[in-house]
């Protein structure tokens, strides 16, 4: 697929970052490399012994629930207020999202304004623009935006950038006990494997899938949409950043690939805005508002995103969004 996003006109220069602790380069080295390391292994033991239905489908329903606590969750909700929820719902997906293995909800959430605030800037935490020319700075960006920036200092402040998740008792909680969501993140899968299959194998591999395999291809999908949706795919709603819907990613993202559209519109709770367009998070939001758990909730108005997308096309100035 042909790299269609353009290079920023200003290129950010190549500043040395502040250096980051040893807790947190440890950290990151961990949060990338154990999970890598986790997959190697089980395509070891699926060669020689294949998947079991048990472990496939904790995997899976381990996969949607963090999945949609982060797109839907950290994401829409709470990084961009996209609906108002009821308060069971709102600590569910908080708690959720804490279990995809991403941090805390303050952090996550900081850092994703921030990027917003500086999108392809300088500020913007997680930006493949490359800082130079040539193929190596362009990789060394992309990489700097998929995984590059955890080994980075990057200050949360979460006073400036989330005073509103702090000052919500049930928020910071959860922020607070994101270490109690890391573990059952592992635990209730590997606890369901012990009860069923009864053996510690049988408990091991369950873990092994719907853990430590599973946040590893949630953290790739998350951090794609870092990078991959900031270089590859189209921008129908203009190029005033590197954003692109990239639509190989739109089904394991939940919808947060159609990133143009985000960027475009980023309290829009629905980010696939054409017929056909897979995002599962929508169609969540979507029946959460049809049982009364969701109000307020910010659709897309179709003259509005058809007038942003002629304006484009015609190479008009753009307009601000929803």
């Amino acid at each position: 697929m042909p790299v269609i996003a353009p290079t920023q006109a200003e290129v950010v220069p190549d500043l040395v970052s502040p250096r980051a602790s040893w807790v947190q380069l440890v950290s990151a080295a961990l949060v990338v490399t154990v999970p890598l390391v986790a997959v190697v292994l089980a395509v070891v033991i699926f060669w020689d012994h294949g998947i079991g239905w048990l472990d496939l489908g904790l995997a899976a329903g381990m996969y949607v629930v963090t999945g949609l606590g982060l797109s839907l969750g950290f994401h829409r909700l709470f990084s961009h207020r996209s609906f108002v929820p009821s308060r069971w719902l709102k600590v569910t997906l908080a708690i959720a999202g804490t279990m995809g293995i991403e941090g805390s909800l303050t952090s996550w959430v900081s850092q994703h304004r921030r990027h917003h605030a500086y999108t392809d800037r300088p500020g913007d935490p997680h930006s493949p623009v490359p800082t130079g020319p040539g193929l190596a700075h362009s990789l060394r960006g992309l990489w700097h935006a998929h995984a590059g920036w955890l080994f980075v200092r990057n200050e949360v402040n979460a006073p400036r950038w989330s005073s509103d998740l702090l000052d919500d008792p049930d928020l910071a909680f959860v922020s607070r006990t994101v270490l109690v969501w890391t573990v059952l993140s592992f635990l209730i899968p590997t606890a369901i494997g012990w009860i069923v299959i009864g053996t510690l194998w049988g408990a091991l591999l369950a873990g092994l899938w719907a853990g430590v395999v599973r946040v590893a291809v949630l953290h790739h999908v998350t951090w794609a949409t870092n990078s991959l949706c900031h270089t590859f795919g189209r921008q129908p709603f203009g190029d005033k950043d590197r954003s692109t819907n990239f639509a190989p990613l739109a089904l394991l993202s939940f919808g947060d690939a159609w990133h143009n559209a985000h960027h475009a519109f980023p309290r829009s709770a629905r980010h696939g805005m054409e017929a056909g367009q897979v995002d599962i998070s929508a169609a969540f939001i979507r029946a959460f508002e049809r049982l009364g758990w969701a109000t307020e909730v910010h659709w897309p108005r179709r003259s509005v995103v058809d007038r942003r997308r002629a304006l484009v096309a015609s190479g008009q100035p753009r307009t601000r969004g929803l």
